[in-house]
């Protein structure tokens, strides 16, 4: 064998064994992380449609005249549209504020440009805009991009 085949053959047989332990299987992980990534996938806020909004905060067809809210626990909504850029950067503040008050208050986002019928309804002319909504008493919109501890004093004050 030439010594340019030999030269070959091993780099071969090294790309071969580098590339297989380049390409080996991921750790799993503990228990314990496994958990803290499933909590973390549920505690996002959840996108809502106009039938969703009407099952899970408010049918505004049954009442038309009055506030009806629908759920058990205070609810955020963020109104918003995929080309807003205050919009895109209120998202993160949006999904930290879902992990830090999962247990208190339900998160949720409705984009006006797939849910006209509810931007209408809700008379959103600038996004982002934030409902809160209390279990009890009338709901509250604030408009705007904001800091987080604005955010979470509007949560501390309304719901």
């Amino acid at each position: 064998m030439s010594r340019n085949n030999v030269i070959k053959a091993l780099a071969l047989v090294f790309g071969w064994v580098f590339g297989l332990s380049a390409c080996s299987y991921p750790k799993q992980p503990a228990a314990d992380q496994k958990q803290q990534v499933t909590e973390k996938k549920t505690m996002k806020v959840k996108e809502l449609t106009t039938e969703e909004f009407k099952d899970k905060v408010m049918d505004f067809e049954k009442h038309p005249s009055e506030w009806v809210f629908a759920g058990q626990r205070p609810a955020l909504i963020d109104f918003y549209a995929t080309w807003c850029g205050p919009c895109k950067r209120l998202a993160p503040i949006m999904e930290e504020l879902a992990e830090d008050y999962c247990e208190e208050v339900i998160f949720y986002k409705v984009d006006t440009d797939k849910e006209r019928e509810l931007a209408y309804i809700f008379g959103i002319r600038s996004i982002p805009s934030i409902l809160l909504i209390p279990v009890n008493g009338r709901p509250q919109m604030i408009q705007g991009l904001m800091p987080k501890q604005t955010l979470e004093q509007a949560i501390f004050q309304v719901l």
